[in-house]
């Protein structure tokens, strides 16, 4: 029989102990370092803009002069993009998601796929860009217009919004299929009425996500050629437009420093549609997630 050297116990706890803590408070140390420079990012952001939030702002075009330049072409442009990405994205990326996931057999080729798939969600941006450079605005002669920009755009996050679909519809479980088509209803009738309503509040998180990060995304936009100055806004996806990164990038690069007062106003315009579009993911998930 081994005797237990309670000594030898108490001081391998109090080890495990004190390694926890130090662990615990370092991980507390990293979680406020961040959230401190973050917040320090915005309240600089708020006091060189806050000065320069007003209806004019919102309502003129870009100008020559920082006293008289405005935001509202970037945040139509903005909004037709959002047009063209929004749902090419979506019906493509769900589209998908489903047939991997309900209809594709189970095989190395379709595991060799999503793979593939979760590795474009983190191609960096400048090389849809580039893809979106030679693909549409060359090949198919679409110029630095608004459906070259959005179907880049919507490549970008497809494999963003696939992934997150296929966790939403995984999160369903197989005992509900089974009950549905037990109850004499076709695979479509199961995917149609069981599994995506299920799974929308996850799917929908997903699209929300993704479009936030196509709105705030530059790189893909400056190699195409997007405009930084234009005293129009577009009439069709065939025209050319502005971008709220894109009008930001072309302030702060300015020599002017009033100018970067002005980029200022316009990160705070595009940081309240963001945490408005990302308020609405949570909202979403919360909201209608059912529990199984």
């Amino acid at each position: 029989m081994t005797l237990i050297d309670k000594d030898i116990i108490a001081k391998k706890r109090n080890g495990r102990q004190s390694k926890n803590t130090i662990l615990k408070w370092l991980f507390f140390l990293c979680t406020m370092f961040g959230l401190i420079v973050l917040i320090m990012l915005i309240v600089d952001t708020l006091m060189d803009g806050w000065s320069r939030l007003n209806l004019d702002f919102l309502t003129s075009f870009n100008s020559s002069r920082a006293e008289q330049a405005g935001f509202f072409g970037a945040i139509i442009g903005s909004l037709w993009l959002m047009l063209v990405t929004a749902p090419v994205a979506i019906i493509l990326s769900i589209g998908t998601a489903l047939y991997l996931e309900e209809y594709a057999p189970k095989n190395k080729f379709t595991e060799f796929i999503k793979i593939n798939i979760s590795n474009l969600a983190g191609v960096p941006s400048v090389v849809f860009g580039l893809l979106g450079l030679a693909m549409f605005a060359r090949a198919l002669q679409l110029g630095n217009s608004v459906l070259a920009a959005g179907l880049t755009l919507a490549l970008m996050i497809l494999p963003v919004i696939v992934v997150a679909s296929q966790e939403a519809i995984r999160t369903v479980p197989a005992s509900v299929r089974e009950a549905s088509i037990g109850m004499g209803a076709t695979k479509w009738q199961t995917v149609s009425r069981i599994i995506l309503p299920a799974a929308i509040p996850g799917i929908v998180t997903g699209v929300i996500l993704a479009l936030s990060r196509a709105l705030g995304e530059t790189a893909p936009l400056v190699v195409i050629g997007v405009p930084t100055t234009l005293l129009v806004t577009p009439s069709s996806v065939l025209d050319s437009f502005q971008a709220m990164p894109m009008q930001i990038y072309s302030w702060v690069k300015m020599p002017n420093e009033e100018f970067q007062y002005v980029a200022a106003a316009g990160i705070i315009v595009m940081l309240v549609v963001l945490l408005l579009m990302n308020s609405a993911a949570i909202f979403i998930r919360n909201k209608f997630s059912k529990r199984y």
